[in-house]
């Protein structure tokens, strides 16, 4: 007689695990996007004609720019007319511009299609509002989300670390650098033909969210908001390559940090606005998104210091490791499953604990991983240790940020409210690595002089981060205790 009760939950919840497995492919696809390039950079400056692997710095600008541009509009799209709509539109640009990329043999044809594929950062958010969409009728949404998000995380970090290891092998069996004509195009099908394959797992595989009806796109809010993330993150672009010292750098970066007043006064007339001010000022929202600024400082900033630093010959310097780029890619590969670790541990801690525990828990993990760094940096096991203690930090927040947003969202704001944590973690990272490129030419500048001048950039590199994850862990206080808990109702309209 019981049977019949019990029925309806046990179908959601082979939804929602049939859900998560299609994305965690989705996700492990986009990992390999993340991971794949990386060790072909220096055969694709040789392909293109580039000067020196520097150069390779001018695509990363470019689609960081356009993922910071793009990732809120997409979103919002996702919250009017559906995500899984707007996701397969994202996947199906991806595949477009991944499959331009095999056959682009020229510089600006490479720019543009690796910009486009840059359209892959919007489908964490729209993944995560998906799943806290289907998981909201089972009353325990926040900690499904949760759950889910740590798993997609963990299947991120695992397609990055499949794409950086197998794509030196794959080029090696087209036949490698000895023969980049013959090689590149093929090595490079594959990732294509990875989006392809998540394309079909999207349409096939994953049911369409429940938009509210009656939304409207608040197009001018979101033209003075692009107006400003132009702004503030080429602006930061320009600050790294042309230095402090270059005035009309400053005015870009200020005249985007201004533009942000008129912004929020314009948004907060509207009765469905890009972005809802009221609910992001909320005490379970602001920290989040603050938080996803400062993470983003050690999370996208101190990568590439990080591996110069494992690079540099102590014997001529008088610091770093001296390490080859083999041994290189195992340090990242051990901070990459660190994060894989931390991401297993956030549903655990957050049970355990609360949520909003967890998240304190992770951002002084990270300030102490970043902070051993000052006193423990001289011996390969103390590099690897301080990025294994920071790493299980990091992959605790990369998955609990975008579900606590989530959480903390009303109905019908879940896809923007998690692109903004992406989005604001895309501007802490480019803040960060501007300024750490500075600080390291500076120590390089004066490296003739003194070398402990030159360590002296590292040191501060790696305080900046200790001391950014510091701050979050003592802000995410002001969140509530039981916040971002399934006891936590959210609010069921739009607010007005």
């Amino acid at each position: 007689m019981t049977a019949l009760p019990q029925a309806v939950p046990q179908r959601r919840g082979s939804l929602v695990v049939s859900l998560i497995g299609f994305l965690f492919f989705v996700e492990i696809v986009s990992g390999i996007l993340q991971g794949y390039y990386v060790p072909l950079i220096s055969d694709l400056v040789k392909h293109l004609g580039l000067n020196n692997d520097a150069d390779f710095n001018v695509f990363e600008g470019a689609q960081l720019l356009l993922s910071a541009l793009v990732v809120p509009f997409l979103a919002k799209l996702g919250d009017m007319y559906g995500h899984k709509r707007i996701l397969l539109v994202s996947t199906v640009l991806t595949a477009g511009a991944t499959w331009w990329l095999a056959f682009a043999n020229d510089f600006t044809s490479f720019l543009f299609a690796w910009t486009l594929q840059g359209f892959y950062v919007v489908w964490l958010p729209l993944e995560i509002a998906l799943i806290f969409d289907r998981a909201r009728k089972s009353k325990r949404a926040a900690s499904e989300t949760r759950r889910a998000a740590a798993f997609l995380v963990v299947a991120l970090e695992t397609g990055a670390i499949l794409g950086a290891v197998g794509a030196g092998q794959i080029f090696g069996l087209f036949g490698g650098s000895e023969d980049l004509a013959a090689s590149m195009t093929p090595t490079l099908i594959i990732p294509a033909v990875a989006v392809t394959l998540a394309f079909f797992a999207i349409l096939f595989g994953v049911p369409e969210s429940t938009p509210l009806p009656g939304r409207s796109l608040d197009s001018v809010g979101f033209i003075i908001l692009s107006l400003g993330l132009l702004f503030v993150t080429s602006g930061l672009t320009f600050l790294k390559f042309n230095g402090p010292g270059t005035w009309w750098v400053w005015v870009i970066i200020v005249a985007g940090v201004l533009s942000f007043i008129p912004f929020t006064r314009y948004e907060l007339r509207q009765k469905d606005p890009a972005i809802d001010i009221r609910v992001f000022r909320q005490p379970t929202m602001w920290p989040v998104q603050v938080t996803a600024f400062l993470v983003g400082i050690s999370l996208l900033g101190a990568q590439a210091p990080l591996s110069t630093y494992a690079g540099t010959d102590p014997d001529v310097y008088g610091y770093g490791l001296g390490l080859s780029a083999g041994q290189r890619s195992i340090l990242i590969g051990v901070y990459l499953i660190s994060m894989i670790v931390g991401a297993l541990l956030l549903p655990v801690l957050s049970r355990r604990f609360t949520p909003r525990f967890a998240l304190i828990i992770a951002a002084f993990l990270v300030a102490l991983g970043y902070g051993l760094f000052l006193p423990f940096h001289l011996e390969t096991w103390q590099v690897f240790t301080n990025m294994f203690i920071a790493g299980v930090g990091s992959g605790i927040l990369m998955g609990a940020l975008p579900s606590a947003a989530a959480a903390a969202a009303p109905i019908g704001q879940t896809g923007i409210a998690t692109a903004l944590s992406n989005t604001t973690k895309t501007i802490g990272g480019s803040f960060a690595s501007s300024v750490f490129a500075i600080v390291l030419l500076i120590g390089v500048a004066d490296a003739a002089a003194s070398t402990a001048s030159s360590l002296t950039g590292y040191l501060i590199v790696w305080s900046i981060c200790s001391g950014g994850a510091i701050a979050a862990g003592f802000l995410l206080f002001v969140v509530p205790k039981v916040a971002f808990a399934d006891s936590e109702v959210p609010v069921e309209v739009v607010s007005r």
